[in-house]
C-alpha cells in the first residue's frame, strides 16, 4: 500500500490485539513501524517482543511510557524505560511528566525538570531519546504537569537537541493558538522527536481519557499539523494513538484497516 512510508501505528489504537497478532497484521499490510507500550511489551517478554518486530521486518518508533515524575519509584522505573527503549531498537521513550501528587504546581514542574536532569546520563548511554509530552490541561492535576510545547521546549532547552526532545501530540495541542509558531520554534531547535496523531472528539466521555478518535472524526485541523511539523523540518514517523472504547471492542484487523484509511485521507492526504 502507498503512501504509508512514515506511518506508524501505535499499539493503544488497538489496545486489546495481541501483540504478537498486530505484528503479524501491520507487516501484512505493509505498515513501516509500531508505536509500543511497556505493560503489554513486559507481558509478551522483552526479549520476545524485541526479535518478534525484528523478524517482521518493523522498526519501533517510541516506546510508552516514561514519566509520572510523581510515583516514588520513578527514578529506578525510568531507567529500566530507558533500557526496555534500547533493547526494543526504539530511538524514543515518549515521557509522560505526571500530575501533581503530593507537591504544589510549580514543584511539580520543578520535580520533572531535575527528573529529566537526573536521567539524561542513562540515556545518553543507551542511545535514547527522550520526549517530553506535553499534555491538554485537563490532565494537569493527574497526568500531565507540562501543558503546553512552550513549557516541554523549556524543559529541553538545557540538554543536546538528540537527548531530549518533545512530542508534538495533535490530541493535546490543537487547542493552543500559538501552536504553529511552537510548532517551527521547536523545528528550528531540532527538538521535535515523535509525531502523534489522534482527533479530539464531542461529546467526552465519563473519564476523558478516552475521548480520542480517529483522524477526521472530530475538530482537529490533521492535515495542517502535518504541514507544519513538515515545514518544521521533522522527517520522522507519524503515529495514530488513539483510545477510544468503542474502536477497541472491533477486532485488530479492522482497527488497523480504518486506521490507515484515515491516515491516508486526512494525516498526509
Amino acid at each position: 500500500m502507498t503512501g504509508l512510508d512514515r506511518f506508524s501505528f501505535n499499539q493503544a489504537t488497538a489496545n486489546n490485539w495481541p501483540l504478537a497478532d498486530m505484528v503479524a497484521g501491520c507487516a501484512a499490510a505493509g505498515v513501516p513501524a509500531v508505536g509500543l507500550w511497556r505493560a503489554p511489551v513486559a507481558e509478551y517478554g522483552l526479549g520476545r517482543a524485541a526479535k518478534l518486530v525484528r523478524d517482521a521486518g518493523l522498526s519501533v518508533s517510541t516506546l510508552c511510557r516514561g514519566g509520572f515524575f510523581c510515583d516514588d519509584d520513578w527514578l529506578a522505573d525510568n531507567r529500566r524505560a530507558i533500557d526496555e527503549a534500547a533493547t526494543l531498537g526504539a530511538p524514543v521513550l515518549v515521557l509522560v511528566p505526571g500530575g501533581i501528587g503530593d507537591r504544589t504546581l510549580d514543584a511539580a514542574r520543578a520535580h520533572v525538570a531535575d527528573a529529566i536532569a537526573a536521567l539524561v546520563p542513562h540515556a545518553e548511554d543507551a542511545g535514547v531519546r527522550l520526549a517530553i509530552e506535553p499534555m491538554h490541561p485537563m490532565y494537569c492535576a493527574d497526568r500531565g504537569v507540562v501543558s503546553t510545547l512552550d513549557g516541554a521546549l523549556e524543559l529541553a532547552a538545557p540538554f543536546p537537541a538528540d537527548t531530549v526532545g518533545v512530542v508534538v501530540d495533535t490530541y493535546h495541542l490543537w487547542w493552543d493558538e500559538r501552536i504553529w509558531d511552537r510548532i517551527a520554534l521547536a523545528g528550528a531547535a531540532g527538538r521535535i522527536a515523535s509525531y502523534q496523531v489522534a482527533d479530539w472528539i464531542t461529546p467526552l466521555p465519563a473519564g476523558v481519557l478516552l475521548g480520542r478518535g480517529l483522524p477526521g472524526a472530530g475538530c482537529v485541523e490533521t492535515a495542517r499539523f502535518t504541514g507544519a511539523v513538515d515545514a518544521a523540518g521533522y522527517t520522522g514517523p507519524i503515529e495514530v494513538e488513539v483510545f477510544n472504547a468503542d474502536l477497541w471492542a472491533r477486532p485488530g484487523p479492522d482497527i488497523l484497516r480504518d486506521t490507515i484509511a484515515a491516515y491516508l485521507e486526512h494525516v498526509v492526504g
